[in-house]
């Protein structure tokens, strides 16, 4: 499968604020300079909640590669490839690399050692695929970026494909009051908002449409939405990010959406507050 990006939902406010959310899968090594980006919401599939066979099983099958074997040069950017000698030989280290992993992944694995899949899985992220929900309505500084040549020739074909996407795409009205929900199907849009909202925050959870399972299930998605809530202000909140009904202004901002008013904000134990009591140590200079 290797790269993959689709726009899940794209919306736009009666007063011209865009809202667009995608879906992309992109090599892991790479995963730290979308992070970077904080006008971002994201959720991404853990590899703390892949069993270990199944992440072995995929890495092996499908392992991330780089798009571009650059040559040792000073500063952040290769400009020049390796010879096609060299590549052989580059690929050929960083297949062996490969076959370290997963012997120390099945290794710590087995039985006598028996390591938890947080761990055991972290050997195998070098080489591993990653599947990233992202809302925004600021993308401008990401593509300017991300898609210039001195940016990794990894992260600039992911922004390549993101903004072909983006470019593409066609986003719909969403009136005063309606929501920008990603990952409802059609033949879902006339259960009530209120369900509507709880699969939608659920699915971006799991960043998927389908559970664990591979099916589409209403009742374990809207189970799954009670427990979110439930964390309270322990709880995991970033999922309630990609839903979002319109603001009157689209100068107006959300958190890091302009336009538009996330569904988490509707909710008073969205931000943890235990520790705002805590003050500073006051010291003396005197």
């Amino acid at each position: 499968m290797g790269y993959a990006v689709r726009v899940l939902r794209d919306s736009v406010s009666p007063s011209g604020a865009r809202l667009v959310t995608m879906e992309a899968r992109y090599p892991r090594f790479i995963h730290a300079e979308l992070l970077t980006h904080r006008v971002f919401s994201r959720n991404a599939a853990s590899s703390r909640a892949i069993p270990i066979k199944k992440m072995i099983a995929a890495v092996r099958e499908e392992p991330a590669m780089p798009v571009f074997w650059g040559k040792n040069q000073a500063g952040m950017s290769a400009r020049q490839e390796v010879d096609a000698v060299a590549r052989s030989r580059a690929e050929s280290e960083w297949r062996g690399a490969l076959q370290n992993a997963l012997a120390t992944a099945e290794r710590l694995s087995d039985s006598d050692i028996d390591l938890h899949k947080q761990l055991v899985n972290r050997v195998l992220e070098p080489f591993a695929w990653i599947t990233v929900i992202v809302t925004a309505t600021e993308w401008s500084n990401f593509f300017t970026q991300r898609c210039h040549p001195d940016a990794q020739p990894e992260i600039k074909h992911l922004a390549d494909l993101m903004l072909s996407s983006f470019c593409e795409s066609v986003p719909r009205t969403v009136g005063m009051g309606a929501w920008h929900l990603p990952l409802i199907a059609e033949d879902e849009e006339s259960l009530e908002v209120e369900t509507l909202r709880k699969l939608s925050v659920a699915r971006c959870a799991r960043v998927s449409y389908l559970t664990h399972a591979g099916v589409r299930d209403h009742q374990k998605d809207l189970e799954l939405f009670e427990r979110l809530v439930a964390g309270g202000a322990n709880g995991h909140w970033s999922p309630f990010e990609h839903v979002a009904t319109p603001l009157e202004r689209a100068d107006a901002w959300s958190a890091n959406v302009r336009g538009w008013k996330q569904y988490r904000k509707f909710f008073p134990q969205e931000n943890a507050a235990q520790f705002e009591a805590l003050e500073p140590a006051v010291v003396s200079t005197e």
